[in-house]
């Protein structure tokens, strides 16, 4: 037998596979389709202080070995996830979910974390300052080791739990704006979100999503963000939460080996729903394959 089980920031997951947040819903669309207990646990939609409606359409281009979305934080506000997306959650998943939360100040991100902290369904915070589909604070909080340590702190005041910072893959060093998150008491990071990517139709000589740019994601970015997993786990004593192009049970190894303690599944998800499934049934085959007994032992075996 092998042992899938992991620790993440004092909370045990039966194993690391996580649904990346945008790529899941609420959870409870995908309940029609499996049993989502299966899963260590879920991030769900990005949720900001008030709706948004989201970024005009088109907003999805499919592209060599990936995707750009540019779907802008599309989401019912935090009132509207206390009060219908939880209740319906709790029917269909017995364990502790990560909240992602967004906002485009200091304030947003705080009265959102602040809101959602009386949540017994929620385990985690997944603090989302790196996305780079929506004009505003996300870009910059993500992209300044001040800015990011200024959220850092802020959230840090207003909740127990534990607060996970995600942080972007656009910048010039990964590690500094990881380090500056830790020194504020962040319990464990996130990365990489989305690269910023653009597509440009030939026949009408346009971009192909309205906003002109978007995340780009799928699995031409994975060795981008093994190699930032890598540099952060040699930087930090907190655990992280790696995701980019993971498709396979060998692609959660490669990650845990780099450094990761969890991983997050995004775009596959979109391509196969019963993708996070099929990984975790595959998990315990391809540690048998590599000789891998237990998964606490490789995080940050390639180190």
């Amino acid at each position: 037998m092998v042992n899938t089980k992991v620790n993440l920031c004092g909370i045990t997951l039966d194993n690391p596979v996580i649904p990346a947040s945008g790529t899941f819903g609420f959870g409870y669309e995908f309940a029609d389709l499996y049993d989502i207990n299966r899963l260590g646990t879920f991030s769900f939609k990005g949720t900001t202080k008030d709706a948004r409606f989201g970024n005009p359409t088109p907003r999805i281009a499919e592209v060599e070995a990936g995707m750009i979305n540019s779907v802008g934080l599309q989401n019912p506000g935090v009132d509207a996830v206390i009060a219908n997306e939880l209740p319906k959650l709790k029917q269909c998943f017995n364990k502790k979910v990560m909240a992602n939360v967004s906002g485009f100040s200091i304030d947003d991100y705080v009265y959102t974390c602040e809101k959602l902290n009386g949540e017994d369904q929620i385990g985690w915070f997944e603090v989302n300052i790196s996305c780079p589909n929506v004009h505003g604070g996300g870009l910059a909080f993500g992209t300044s080791a001040e800015n990011a340590a200024a959220v850092t702190k802020a959230v840090k005041k207003v909740t127990d739990k534990p607060v996970i910072i995600k942080l972007s893959p656009n910048v010039t060093d990964i590690v500094e704006i990881a380090k500056a998150c830790e020194a504020e008491g962040a319990d464990g990071i996130s990365l990489i979100n989305t690269l910023l990517g653009m597509k440009i139709n030939l026949k009408t000589k346009k971009p192909v999503v309205a906003n002109k740019m978007g995340g780009f994601s799928g699995p031409a970015i994975k060795p981008v963000a093994v190699r930032m997993v890598y540099q952060v786990y040699d930087a930090v004593k907190i655990p992280i939460v790696g995701m980019g192009g993971i498709q396979s049970a060998e692609d959660v190894i490669e990650f845990m080996l780099a450094g990761a303690t969890a991983v997050q599944v995004g775009a596959a998800n979109l391509v196969n729903p019963f993708a996070c499934r099929d990984i975790i049934n595959m998990l315990p085959k391809t540690m048998e394959k590599y000789g891998i007994k237990d998964l606490n032992e490789i995080i940050g075996g390639a180190h």
